[in-house]
């Protein structure tokens, strides 16, 4: 059935369907709240789907917890100062994913419109303009800004460090094979910025945590980038699901096994209790399901599993928030 279009051979919106993106649901909260106006904005900040900021959220918030256990052993340890950090980055989470999301439609709308999946999004769907998205990426960049220098110095410093990773990442995907790695750069980076942002420094415990972090991204990122390898492969985009094809179960266990030992190696030296290890292998589990089942071929089933790494983040949370209670 053919779009429907003006007067002036411009693509006719006041059909709610055509001014809705194919990969978010429907029935999302920002189609029941926002003005029409302001939909293509949300959806270029992913507003309708926040599995992102939640996925970018977890490694600041395993790595707060992590710091709270070893700073309550101190005796110095304040609750109201971890839960406002957790706040902190919860919002600074969705700002900066919203931002990270905005930038790189901007580098990619072009490739966004030779793909089934992407190309009704605001950009290459022509629902926005380079300029108003330009616009609304300084916006929620400045408002991450406001949420960074809340903490630290060390921390606001860290935080800066990390928008060199989230300024390559659209592009990786044009030079190497392993844009996932970028990515997982970028979202593990709040794996340090707990740390930091309650001690004022760094030590091995958070940079393992990271490594672990990043293992973590490559791999659910993986099982994402299964659902466009056929575009991807057309338009010439490279990917780790690419990359890895049939053998990609292997390398899951291979990235997977990884995050968990040097997730188990940062426990260790940070002296957690028993409940953070209950947590840790709960979250292994959950993995090691996701392997079993995954069908790479099926990309309902991949965005599916790719969207319960949410629960694998929040079960790792709780197991770190019960060793603070033993």
């Amino acid at each position: 059935m053919a779009e429907p279009h003006n007067q002036t051979g411009q693509r006719d919106f006041s059909d709610d369907r055509n001014a809705r993106v194919a990969d978010a649901p429907s029935n999302n909260w920002v189609y029941r709240a926002l003005p029409r106006a302001l939909w293509p904005h949300a959806q270029l900040a992913r507003w309708d789907r926040p599995i992102g900021w939640q996925l970018l959220m977890w490694p600041c918030f395993w790595s707060a917890a992590l710091a709270a256990n070893v700073a309550s052993g101190t005796g110095v340890w304040s609750p109201q100062v971890t839960v406002w950090h957790l706040a902190l980055f919860m919002a600074g989470a969705i700002a900066m994913r919203g931002a990270g999301c905005t930038w790189n439609d901007l580098v990619d709308y072009k490739i966004d419109a030779q793909v089934a999946r992407t190309r009704s999004r605001p950009l290459p769907s022509g629902r926005i303009s380079r300029r108003a998205a330009a616009i609304f990426l300084v916006a929620q960049a400045l408002f991450g800004f406001i949420v960074l220098i809340q903490f630290n110095a060390f921390a606001i410093l860290l935080g800066i460090a990390s928008l060199g990773v989230v300024a390559i990442y659209p592009f990786a995907k044009r030079f190497t094979d392993w844009p996932q790695f970028f990515l997982g750069l970028a979202f593990s980076w709040g794996a340090l910025m707990g740390w930091a942002a309650l001690f004022g420094e760094l030590s091995l415990a958070p940079v393992l945590l990271y490594g672990a972090a990043i293992c973590w991204t490559i791999g659910y990122d993986t099982i994402y980038a299964h659902q466009d390898k056929e575009d991807d492969a057309l338009v010439g985009v490279r990917s780790t699901a690419r990359l890895f094809g049939e053998n990609t179960k292997r390398w899951l266990v291979v990235f997977y096994g990884i995050f968990a030992a040097l997730a188990l190696s940062a426990f260790w030296l940070a002296g957690v209790s028993w409940p953070a290890y209950a947590g840790l292998a709960a979250a292994v589990l959950m993995l090691g399901w996701q392997i079993r089942v995954i069908d790479i071929d099926d990309a309902d089933q991949c965005l599916s599993l790719f969207k319960l790494n949410s629960r694998v983040g929040l079960i790792l949370f709780l197991g770190l928030c019960a060793a603070l209670l033993t």
